[in-house]
């Protein structure tokens, strides 16, 4: 057993324990999976399409920006969203390591 992680995570998997957190709420699974490749989405075209209030998408985007999970960028009133998947791919990947380094 490795006992050097039982009280703090390793620097590599803060932003991995960040991502887990922000993707361990259903309603924020549920916005990732609404995006398609390349795609652009604001708060109003995923409240119109969510069981959601508004205010209720804004903060659980706000905690996916957070986490680094989605990109942002303020164009005019409206703020866009968007995947950033070599974010991801780059955490993800250090899960994948570490379950092979396993085997």
């Amino acid at each position: 057993m490795k006992i050097d992680y039982t009280r703090t995570l390793p620097d590599a998997w803060q932003p991995m324990s960040r991502v887990f957190t922000a993707l361990g709420d259903e309603h924020r699974q549920r916005i990732l999976l609404l995006f398609e490749k390349n795609e652009r989405l604001n708060v109003g075209q995923i409240a119109e399409v969510s069981t959601l209030s508004r205010s209720t998408v804004s903060h659980h985007l706000k905690i996916l920006r957070e986490a680094k999970v989605l990109n942002s960028e303020k164009i005019g009133k409206e703020v866009w969203y968007w995947i950033n998947c070599p974010y991801l791919e780059q955490v993800l990947d250090n899960v994948l390591t570490y379950v092979r380094s396993l085997e």
